[in-house]
């Protein structure tokens, strides 16, 4: 593997985690109303296609990293919907 492969999944991994706190957050209070649905809706597309975009090349740091981010942003929105005061 090329040195740049590892800087692509180092990257990958940042980028993954970056909305874990959020989460975990969102889950111990209960409450995403802090959380903008258009910023959520808006991560969702570009996930999509980022997720696209990596497929069609094979590009294994962009696939890992949008599909967690993926599962997260559904997360969110899950919790949008139904953490409702």
């Amino acid at each position: 593997m090329h040195w740049i492969e590892y800087v692509g999944l180092f990257g990958a991994f940042l980028s993954a985690i970056t909305f874990i706190p959020q989460v975990i957050k969102a889950w111990q209070s209960k409450s995403v109303a802090d959380l903008s649905t258009n910023m959520l809706l808006i991560v969702f597309t570009s996930v999509i296609v980022w997720l696209v975009y990596g497929f069609y090349l094979s590009l294994l740091p962009v696939i890992i990293a949008n599909s967690v981010i993926f599962i997260l942003s559904i997360v969110l929105l899950y919790f949008k919907a139904t953490f409702k005061k």
